[in-house]
C-alpha cells in the first residue's frame, strides 16, 4: 500500500499558512497537483508561487468558503485546470477570543459556525458533486481535539468542531458505496498562527500548562498534521471511512 499520489489532484482550503500550507506542500511532495485556496489573495498567491518555484504543479484560488458561489468557482477552477479532483482537505478557519458562553455574542457564534461548519458543508457539496461524477475521491475535514472534548471559554469553537465530526461520519456513510472516503483529522496543540493568537504570542505562562497536559511535552508541528491528512487521502488508507483521527501527541490518551 502506498501514500504516493502521482497524477492525482488535491484541494486545500485555508492553505495560506499553518496546517493548510503544510498539507498543500505534503500533497505536492506525494506527487499531486495542488489547488491552494484562501480568502486572502496575496497570501495564497505567494503560497502557490512557492510550490511552483519548487517544481510542483500548483495554483492559488481566492475563496471565502462561506460564499457558495465562490466555492463553486473554486471547484470549477480546479477541474478546468487539472481535469479532476481526487482529494480535498477542508481546513479553512478563523481566530476567536476566548469567552464563556454568556460572554459570547450571537454574532460571534454565527461567525465561528459560518466558517468552521457551514464552510465545510459548502465545500463538501462541491467536492462531492465532482467526486460522484468520477466515482472516486477522498475528503478530510479539519476538526480538533476540541471536537472530542469540551474547552473552557471555547463554546462556539467546540460546538463547531463537534459538528464537523458528526457531519464527517454521516456523510461517510452516505458516500462510501460510491467510492468516496470521508474522514476527519483532530489536531491537538500545533505551532500555527492560530496557536500564537490563542497563547498571546506564546506567552510562557499560557504555554507551560498547555504543554504539561500532553505526554509528548510539546506542541505539534503543522507537518505532522499534514502527514496524517495525506495518508488519509492515499491508497494506504483505503479501509478508513468515517474516522476522526486524533493527532495530539497523546493529549487525549489519559
Amino acid at each position: 500500500m502506498t501514500t504516493a499520489l502521482d497524477g492525482k489532484v488535491a484541494l486545500v482550503t485555508g492553505a495560506g499558512g499553518g496546517i493548510g500550507l503544510a498539507t498543500a506542500e505534503a500533497f505536492a511532495e506525494a506527487g499531486a497537483s495542488v489547488v491552494l485556496a484562501d480568502r486572502d489573495e496575496e497570501t495564497i498567491g505567494k503560497a502557490a508561487e512557492g510550490l511552483r518555484a519548487a517544481g510542483r504543479n500548483a495554483i492559488g484560488v481566492t475563496c471565502d468558503v462561506t460564499d457558495t458561489a465562490q466555492v463553486k468557482a473554486m471547484i470549477e477552477r480546479a477541474v478546468s485546470t487539472y481535469g479532476r479532483l481526487d482529494a480535498a482537505f477542508n481546513n479553512a478557519g478563523l481566530n476567536s477570543e476566548a469567552a464563556a458562553l454568556l460572554e459570547t455574542s450571537d454574532s460571534e457564534f454565527e461567525r465561528v459556525m459560518n466558517v468552521k461548519l457551514r464552510g465545510v458543508w459548502n465545500c463538501m457539496k462541491g467536492e462531492l458533486r465532482q467526486m460522484m461524477a468520477q466515482g472516486s475521491g477522498a475528503i478530510v475535514n479539519c476538526s480538533s481535539i476540541g471536537g472530542l472534548k469540551g474547552s473552557r471559554g471555547r463554546s462556539a469553537y467546540s460546538a463547531s468542531k463537534h459538528a464537523v465530526i458528526g457531519l464527517t461520519r454521516s456523510a461517510a456513510l452516505d458516500y462510501a458505496a460510491q467510492g468516496i472516503r470521508i474522514n476527519a483529522v483532530c489536531p491537538g496543540m500545533v505551532n500555527t498562527p492560530m496557536a500564537a493568537f490563542v497563547t498571546k504570542n506564546y506567552d510562557p505562562e499560557i504555554v507551560r500548562p498547555m504543554v504539561a497536559q500532553g505526554p509528548i511535552g510539546r506542541f505539534g508541528e503543522p507537518e505532522e498534521i499534514a502527514a496524517a491528512v495525506v495518508w488519509l487521502c492515499s491508497p494506504a488508507a483505503s479501509f478508513m471511512v468515517g474516522h476522526a483521527m486524533t493527532v495530539d501527541g497523546g493529549l487525549l490518551a489519559g
